[in-house]
């Protein structure tokens, strides 16, 4: 998701780039929330004291790592599977969070265990996963972009070893931000082949390109923010400053990856301060900030990925009331749009999945009672 839409970066009239700690602590990255009653033990200090509790809490079914096999490297993937006792066999919904430099399967857990534990005619399982350099999985040094990620999806979805294999071609796909459109860009390729998808506050711009643009000079700056936070040392100084703060994590929260600042409680802020000191945290933020995980470069092939899946498979679409405003515009250009087939809007900013677990929920389970005949 387009977290860091408000970035701001000064840029002297010479080749230097100066990123200002004043006007971009508060501002660089993003971030986004969602459901129902419970208390989670894998990994998480978040208070969810205001959320409306119906069955009794918890613990995941499952948590576990995956290896991923890219290139040389061999990645632990960290992944988390919900699902109620029962006799019917289960169809999968994979969650797959937000990108963002605290991205983390936390955001949709509240979600997953709202619907596994409605009783229908369909045993729902959730599996949510943590991207590469991100959330709880490994963060080696690679050259992170969207090809990368991409890439990463569809090994995860096609693997014999992955917790969704027996699924695999009759899988659900729910995803928030940057993670819906490289889910849906991955769908048009046939790369993958979900049974339907809910993109839920879906981006495709970076922070600093949603502001700032993409014209050529604009790009070798931002190529010299990116060598800068990737640097052995300095590289550390600047993420320190601009994102691994409390200060910068709550500023970024409230004023727009939730959309009501009470909500922002201090454990969420420790939460995702924790995320940012994991060794290899800098690495695939800096490619999100400059624009490198962007899987689309324009609206209008935002557009032509949707349009695709036109009669293919079904598509849905949550927009949020309070997104800022440039990437509200880019969810707002989907209303009506060929290849989506159904058009929400809800409360909540870029992470309504954990802000408005309930309410997310509700709407996402429509949707699959919609388009499994699952019922209530």
């Amino acid at each position: 998701m387009s977290m860091a839409s408000s970035a701001i970066l000064h840029f002297s009239p010479s080749s230097s780039l100066l990123v200002s700690r004043k006007t971009c602590r508060s501002s660089v990255f993003r971030a986004a929330q969602f459901p129902r009653s419970l208390t989670i033990r894998a990994s998480t200090s978040l208070d969810y004291s205001n959320v409306t509790v119906g069955d009794k809490p918890a613990d995941p079914f499952k948590t576990n790592n995956w290896k991923w096999k890219f290139n040389d490297n061999s990645i632990n993937i960290y992944y988390e599977e919900y699902e109620k006792e029962s006799s019917e066999p289960p169809k999968d919904i994979l969650m797959i969070p937000t990108i963002s430099d605290v991205s983390t399967v936390e955001e949709w857990r509240l979600v997953a265990r709202d619907i596994v534990q409605r009783v229908g005619n369909v045993n729902w399982r959730a599996t949510i996963i943590d991207w590469p350099g991100l959330g709880f999985s490994d963060r080696p040094k690679i050259d992170y972009n969207a090809d990368v990620l991409e890439r990463f999806l569809v090994d995860f979805m096609s693997a014999p070893d992955c917790p969704i294999s027996q699924t695999k071609n009759d899988l659900v796909v729910f995803g928030g931000g940057h993670a819906a459109t490289i889910a849906i860009r991955a769908a048009k390729k046939g790369l993958v082949k979900p049974a339907a998808i809910a993109a839920v506050a879906p981006t495709w711009a970076g922070p600093l390109p949603i502001v700032f643009g993409r014209d050529s000079d604009m790009e070798t700056r931002y190529g010299l923010l990116r060598g800068t936070l990737n640097a052995p040392a300095v590289g550390w100084m600047m993420y320190n400053m601009l994102v691994s703060n409390e200060k910068a994590i709550q500023s970024q929260y409230k004023s727009h990856v939730y959309a009501d600042p009470n909500n922002v409680t201090p454990s969420i802020v420790e939460s995702r301060y924790a995320l940012t000191k994991k060794k290899g945290a800098r690495y695939l933020p800096a490619a999100f900030l400059t624009g490198l995980l962007d899987p689309v470069n324009s609206r209008e092939e935002f557009l032509e990925l949707f349009a695709a899946l036109e009669g293919q498979i079904p598509v849905l679409v949550v927009s949020t009331k309070g997104s800022p405003k440039r990437s509200k515009a880019e969810m707002e250009a989907l209303r009506g749009a060929k290849g989506v087939s159904k058009f929400v809007e809800l409360p909540g900013a870029l992470l309504p999945q954990e802000e408005y677990p309930t309410v997310v929920a509700e709407e996402l389970y429509k949707f699959l009672q919609e388009n499994f005949k699952c019922e209530a």
